[in-house]
């Protein structure tokens, strides 16, 4: 008789449970869908061979700037890089930039994550980001692939400013540091470890400063750009000049097809240096 009882009960709970699950709506909670792949834009890049684009005084020939319609003066900029002696930002996939633009009101912070794209499959790139959070549901990062003479580079750019005057002026290093760790994104603080990015840079140092210059034009409708970077030699002295073209556009079609338009003017030309653009390593390897 009691076992009878306890089973009417048990039948009673599901029953009224039940109920107040009609009456009242309730489902099971939905299924989180993940979210999609970040969609980049495009930056293709070009070396240029300093000896063939180059005057003595290292601004560009005039054959050069009129084939691309270059506008003069040339646009003058500051740019340091911050990482630890052992560069172990740069190590991680990370690189800190510091820069200021002769003409703005601002400082230019910039936190980028790189991503390998290995035998031209860049969606494995993304799904590879996704999983370490770059995805298209983080409006914080432009995605962006930079494409050079033989390789690609998926990179993710956080982008931060702190207002100032015009001019080439750069805050100390100390001062510039504080603001990079002040404004530094959650991503790569968590690198690695929580508190991981912070840690770094506060070991950090400037390499550089470089003062660059960079020509605007354009290229089959494409706003494109040539810049200079005069880099200390490979031996402490002297100065190497680091010449790169570019353009950006937001779809992979048309950055193939202006891309082999491109490479192929320059070749014919004899203006390609056929090998991808390091810059930044040279700049972190040599200061």
């Amino acid at each position: 008789m009691k076992l009878n009882k306890i089973k009417l009960g048990k039948t009673f709970m599901i029953a009224a449970l039940s109920a107040v699950m009609l009456a009242t709506g309730w489902q099971s909670p939905a299924k989180v869908e993940a979210a999609a792949n970040a969609v980049p834009s495009y930056e293709v890049k070009f070396l240029l061979s300093n000896d063939a684009v180059l005057k003595p005084d290292f601004t560009l020939k005039n054959e050069v700037k009129d084939a691309f319609q270059m506008n003069e003066p040339a646009a003058r900029m500051l740019v340091e890089y911050f990482d630890t002696t052992d560069l172990s930002l740069n190590d991680s996939g990370w690189n800190v930039r510091f820069r200021k633009k002769e003409d703005k009101k601002k400082y230019e912070l910039t936190y980028k994550k790189r991503y390998a794209v290995v035998n031209g499959d860049i969606n494995a790139a993304l799904t590879q980001a996704n999983l370490d959070g770059f995805s298209a549901a983080d409006t914080n990062y432009e995605a962006e692939v930079d494409w050079g003479y033989s390789k690609q580079t998926l990179s993710f750019s956080n982008d931060k400013e702190e207002s100032t005057s015009k001019g080439l002026n750069l805050p100390n290093e100390a001062e510039a540091l504080n603001l990079l760790v002040s404004k530094i994104p959650g991503k790569l603080d968590k690198t690695n470890a929580p508190g991981w990015g912070t840690a770094q840079l506060l070991q950090a140092y400037a390499h550089g400063p470089i003062l660059a210059s960079r020509y605007s034009g354009t290229f089959e409708g494409l706003e494109t750009d040539i810049e200079v970077w005069p880099i200390i030699g490979a031996n402490g002295s002297g100065t190497e000049y680091v010449v790169e073209i570019s353009f950006k556009t937001d779809d992979y079609q048309t950055a193939a097809s202006k891309r082999t338009n491109l490479m192929n003017l320059l070749n014919n030309k004899g203006w390609l240096v056929p090998a991808d653009s390091l810059k930044t390593n040279l700049v972190l390897d040599r200061y």
